[in-house]
């Protein structure tokens, strides 16, 4: 845990604070992991390492851009993962196959692109003010969903995404 203190924080820099804790937990799960631990499969389950942190950089920079009206930051890794139409996608509903298809050897890759991401969700919070965390956005689900509540569903699917990464890691050693 990083050490950060603050005397008084709004909402607005408690989502701040939370929503770095993933990004900053990767950083030190992917430290000197090799390609093979990066993409093995532990247990035979279809989501490796490179995959859970792949999703969580792609479930954060869509629901991003979504949210801000700005160009996710993937436009600007596409090429450097060469994972082709699939990579577009943000891995909710893969099949077994579509998991095991991404591929990448790069932790340093992966982790760039999650700071990216993460680096616009906190650029995106930062514009916004305790008011606008109560505005409705998704008026599909009951109740309706509010900026707030998206936000918070946002960085708590990342930090669950990082304790699988974190579990995975201990089994790759």
């Amino acid at each position: 845990m990083t050490g950060r203190s603050v005397e008084y924080m709004d909402a607005t820099q408690i989502l701040v604070d939370a929503a770095t804790r993933p990004a900053e937990a990767a950083a030190a799960l992917t430290a000197g992991l090799t390609a093979e631990q990066l993409n093995a499969h532990p247990g035979g389950h279809d989501n490796s390492i490179a995959w859970l942190l792949w999703h969580i950089g792609r479930e954060i920079d869509a629901q991003v851009a979504e949210l801000s009206g700005r160009p996710p930051v993937w436009e600007n890794f596409r090429d450097r993962f060469e994972l082709g139409e699939l990579g577009d996608q943000v891995g909710y509903g893969f099949t077994p196959q579509q998991a095991r298809s991404i591929v990448v050897d790069d932790a340093g890759l992966l982790q760039q692109y999650l700071q990216a991401a993460t680096d616009a969700l906190v650029a995106y919070l930062q514009t916004l003010g305790e008011e606008d965390l109560d505005q409705v956005i998704d008026t599909s689900w009951d109740p309706p969903v509010t900026r707030g509540a998206r936000l918070v569903s946002i960085i708590d699917d990342a930090a669950q995404h990082i304790g699988q990464v974190g579990y995975a890691r201990s089994i790759a050693g």
